[in-house]
C-alpha cells in the first residue's frame, strides 16, 4: 500500500480500551453493514485514525470477524510515530484521507473530523467516498472518553444515509445529553430551527412522557420512547432485537442542516 503524502493533519490521538464498543456492536448487527461485508469479494476494512494505541482497531476486527471471518483489517494513522507492527491478523500503516491507496469496503473514522473545522467535513467525506470499493460504506463518528455517549453518520458512495445516536442506558439523563458528541457535520446546528435540534427535543419529550416505564429499566423505557416517536411521524428505526444500548437511528434527510 502507498504511505507517502498522507492527506490530513495530526490530531490528539486519544483512545482507550473498549471505547468504541457501542459502534462496534451496531456495525455487527446493522443489516446494511452486515450485507456489505457479507457480499464483498474483498472484505477489506480500514480503521482511519486509530490514535495513540491500536486497541480499538483490534477490537473492531475481532467483532466484525463474527460477521465475516476472512475480513482484512488495516489501521491507518497519519502520525508515523503511532504506526505499530501488525498483530492479531491486523495490519497498520501510515495514511490519511487518501487511505494509503487502499479500496476498502468499509471505513471507520471515529473522533477524527471532530478535531477539524466544520468546513473540512464535506471535502473529507468526498475524499473518503472516492476511495471506497463499489457499494462500500463509511462510518464517521464521535464519542466521549469512556465511550458512553456516541454518534455517527453512515455514508455510501453518494453521501450520508443515516445518523445514529447510542448511549449507555445508565449514564445519561435524557437523549439530548448526546448533543455535545454530535458529529462535526451537525454539532454546530443544534440550535432552534434546525432539524437535529428538533429531533433531540422530540426525543427528550418522548423520554419524559414514558417515564412510568422506568420501573422496568431504562432499556424498556427507551423502547417505549421509540414507539412514541414513531407514532408522532418521526422516522426512527426500531430495532428488532434486544440491545444493550439506547440507540436512535434516523435517515440523514431528517437531520441534515437546514
Amino acid at each position: 500500500m502507498r504511505t507517502e503524502h498522507p492527506v490530513g493533519v495530526v490530531t490528539r490521538g486519544t483512545t482507550g480500551i473498549n471505547r468504541l464498543r457501542r459502534s462496534d456492536r451496531w456495525a455487527m448487527h446493522d443489516p446494511d453493514v452486515a450485507r456489505v461485508l457479507a457480499d464483498a469479494p474483498d472484505p477489506l476494512v480500514v480503521d482511519l485514525g486509530y490514535g495513540a494505541m491500536p486497541t480499538t482497531t483490534l477490537e473492531f476486527a475481532a467483532r466484525l470477524r463474527t460477521v465475516r471471518p476472512d475480513l482484512r483489517m488495516v489501521g491507518l494513522e497519519i502520525d508515523p510515530e503511532r504506526v505499530v507492527p501488525g498483530r492479531e491478523g491486523v495490519e497498520f500503516a501510515r495514511g490519511g484521507f487518501e487511505l494509503a491507496g487502499l479500496r476498502p469496503v468499509l471505513i471507520r473514522a471515529f473522533n477524527v473530523l471532530r478535531q477539524y473545522p466544520e468546513e473540512a467535513v464535506a471535502p473529507a467525506w468526498a475524499r473518503l467516498r472516492a476511495g471506497l470499493a463499489p457499494g462500500g460504506r463509511i462510518v464517521d463518528g464521535t464519542c466521549d472518553e469512556l465511550g458512553r455517549r456516541c454518534a455517527w453518520v453512515l455514508l455510501d458512495e453518494h453521501g450520508p444515509r443515516t445518523l445514529t445516536l447510542a448511549w449507555s442506558p445508565f449514564h445519561s439523563e435524557r437523549p439530548s445529553d448526546l448533543a455535545e458528541r454530535l458529529p462535526k457535520a451537525l454539532i454546530h446546528h443544534n440550535v432552534p430551527g434546525e432539524p437535529i435540534h428538533e429531533l433531540l427535543q422530540a426525543a427528550d419529550r418522548a423520554w419524559a412522557t414514558v417515564a412510568p416505564q422506568s420501573v422496568f429499566g431504562p432499556r424498556v423505557r427507551w423502547r417505549a420512547a421509540l414507539d412514541l416517536l414513531a407514532t408522532q411521524g418521526i422516522p426512527v428505526r426500531r430495532p428488532r432485537r434486544r440491545i444493550r444500548d439506547c440507540v436512535l437511528t434516523v435517515p440523514w434527510d431528517a437531520v441534515a442542516p437546514a
